[in-house]
Order: structure tokens, then sequence, then C-alpha cells
């Protein structure tokens, strides 16, 4: 038996959508919030470096301040959890090594056998600037954490909302985030749907598959 049946797949991804309004009365139960922190734990990245923090601001004052760097979206406010998705800036060597470090760690690996994957990822890392920015790179890494945690979201039942209407400066001003190593990109509010939210019951509009997949052999 397939862990979760396809039609349920296919039937919770048509039932989320990016929630307008939420019911502040009604946050995430405690036990779906865990699921969804680790959903964040296991999302994918580019050689497992996982280039980010996710930062999860619950307090009503903390999220009225953010809203206020947020276009005045209520969203941020009325939402049980914000998740900012904040990228390692200057990604380098002692990234690399403190990565090593963990895998040597869960898997018992000795570390000159992952010698060879180290000079790897540092030699992908020290890449001429002219042509490749890490940090760009490093926040493009952060829409695969978020996709995954969305995901993760409508198979709960779990309402959630992304934005980039902020400002990222602001928001690593209000989180202190000023020399963590750490900056904003893009944010997540999750929650519950409030009833009157007229949005909820719009048609989801997408192109058909075979205008958006292509098969080729």
């Amino acid at each position: 038996m397939k862990p979760v049946p396809n039609d349920v797949v296919e039937r919770q991804l048509a039932w989320r959508y990016a929630t307008k309004k939420f019911d502040p009365a009604k946050p995430v139960a405690p036990d779906d919030w865990r699921t969804l922190e680790r959903s964040l734990v296991l999302a994918p990245s580019s050689f497992g470096l996982q280039p980010w923090k996710f930062f999860v601001v619950t307090d009503g004052a903390m999220k009225a301040r953010l809203r206020a760097a947020s276009w005045n979206q209520s969203q941020v406010v009325d939402a049980s959890h914000v998740v900012v998705f904040a990228l390692k800036t200057g990604l380098g060597p002692a990234d690399v090594e403190r990565w090593i470090a963990r895998i040597g760690q869960v898997r018992g690996t000795p570390p000159a056998a992952l010698e060879g994957y180290k000079k790897m990822m540092v030699g992908f890392l020290a890449q001429p600037t002219e042509r490749f920015d890490v940090d760009d790179w490093a926040a493009r890494q952060l829409y695969i954490a978020l996709g995954q945690f969305m995901a993760a979201a409508a198979m709960l039942g779990v309402d959630t909302c992304p934005m980039e209407g902020l400002d990222p400066v602001a928001y690593d001003e209000i989180l202190n985030l000023g020399g963590s190593g750490y900056r904003t990109v893009v944010v997540c509010v999750a929650g519950h749907r409030a009833a009157d939210d007229a949005t909820a019951s719009w048609p989801k509009v997408r192109y058909e598959t075979r205008d958006v997949v292509a098969h080729l052999g």
C-alpha cells in the first residue's frame, strides 16, 4: 500500500491556495507544527549543504511589527505561525567543513573518505564571482524548502501563504539578524483559513497538463 494514496495527494494540492484571510482563533495544532518543522529540517538542498535557517514567529507584538514591514498584509498577524526563510550568507570552506563533520557524525564516515567530496564542494563555492553569486544560489535553495513546507502543510490540512511582498532589510532589523550571517529572503505564514475568506472557494486556475508537461521519450 502506498503511504499516501494518489487521490489524497491530488485532493490536498488542489485544496491548497494562497490563503488571503486566516482565522486568528484557529492556531496550528502542536503535533501538526512539529511535523511542519520536520518538513523544513528534511528539505533537500544542493550537496545537502542546507544554506539556511528558519525563524518562526508566534508572538503577537513581533508579528505586528513584521506586518508593517510586509505591505500591511493582515495574514502576518492573523496566521498562527510566521516562518522567515533566511539564507546563510557568504558560504565558504568553513560551511563545508561543518557539513562534512555532520556527515561523519551521523553516518560514521571517516573524514578521509569524504575528502574528495569536500574538495568538490569547496571548489564549487569558490567559483569566480563574475559567473557565480553564492548568495543568489543559496536563495534559490530556500525555495526548495518553501515548496516542501507548503506541500507538507497541504497534506496536513494546514493553510499557508508564501509572501515576497515585504521589506527584507526591515525584517532583518526586527528579527535582530544583523551580524548573524543570515538574511531574510521570503516568508510563509501558516494557520487555518477564515470561514469568510471568499477566495477559498474560487476555482483553481491552471493551464492544461499538456500545455506545461512535455514527454520527450
